[in-house]
């Protein structure tokens, strides 16, 4: 998501998201500030976070035909500043790029890699990780690098090492955990806030380990569902960024439990994976504002 000062739109889309200390004037100088640079507002979202007392906002606007990307960036901080803005502004075509780690279960990953190549996500795939080679395959087939992270005993540490390695030379935005079995370290996570996404069943912290959806037959749930959530050292209790939930009964058995389970979180997780690259999502004090619109 580079800021080509050469670049110029003639109308091109540009995606201005911010939050800040929630005060009286926050709307009329996001508005003053593109009108006066002969842009159209095509999609505005604002909320004020009770919780936090901090005002979000997220605004589309077609640019005018002598405008760039880096002299928008540039006056815009003047505006930003005085109000303590925690802002960005990317180009509305701008791809979320994005590196996708797995383990064993490949339904997450299959859902990405198919709506990537159908260009149903904003979102440029740079490759797969995985501590199996269970998916090598498929993800060929798909013309993507697979980077092979085999676990032993002693080389955890190495092996992240090697992945974080390949974030970084990749030059991924955002890393995707998509049903990756291994539990990331405190270091990582920290280096990784606001990037990476996970999916796991939303029974936490119930049903804990192997097989979930055996247990969760055996205790008769009604309701089965997933969650989507930034990556923290507080392992499955980051930020929530999207959940789903389907009604189950006693006519099924663990088998239809997990292809149900199995399909939401793919759906979830690919809602979570959009509204990132949308940047629709921001994290206020261990919880999450998504503007969908």
């Amino acid at each position: 998501m580079s800021d080509n000062d050469a670049t110029r739109f003639s109308g091109g889309d540009i995606v201005l998201s911010l939050s800040c200390p929630d005060r009286i004037g926050i709307v009329a100088a996001v508005t003053h500030f593109i009108a006066s640079r002969d842009g159209l507002i095509t999609e505005a979202a604002h909320f004020v976070d009770d919780y936090s007392q901090r005002s979000f906002m997220r605004t589309r606007f077609r640019s005018g035909p002598s405008q760039t990307l880096a002299g928008l960036r540039s006056a815009f901080a003047d505006v930003a500043e005085p109000l303590d803005m925690d802002w960005d502004m990317v180009t509305a075509d701008a791809r979320c790029r994005l590196l996708v780690a797995v383990s064993k279960q490949g339904h997450c990953l299959n859902s990405l890699l198919h709506r990537w190549s159908i260009d149903a996500l904003p979102i440029e795939i740079t490759g797969v990780a995985s501590n199996h080679l269970d998916h090598e395959r498929m993800v060929g087939w798909y013309g993507l690098p697979f980077f092979h992270l085999p676990l032993k005993n002693d080389n955890k540490a190495a092996q992240e090492r090697q992945l974080l390695n390949i974030f970084d030379e990749t030059e991924s935005d955002l890393l995707v955990l998509a049903r990756y079995m291994q539990i990331l370290s405190t270091e990582a996570c920290q280096r990784l806030a606001g990037r990476c996404i996970n999916i796991h069943h939303s029974f936490l912290p119930g049903f804990k380990g192997a097989r979930p959806y055996h247990q969760a037959y055996t205790r008769g749930v009604k309701i089965i569902g997933a969650t989507a959530h930034y990556v923290t050292p507080e392992l499955d209790e980051g930020p929530i960024i999207e959940q789903g939930v389907e009604r189950v009964d006693h006519t099924m058995n663990p088998k239809d439990l997990i292809e149900i389970g199995h399909d939401l979180e793919s759906l979830v997780l690919n809602r979570a994976v959009r509204w990132h690259a949308e940047h629709r999502v921001f994290e206020s004090r261990g919880r999450t504002v998504v503007l969908r619109s």
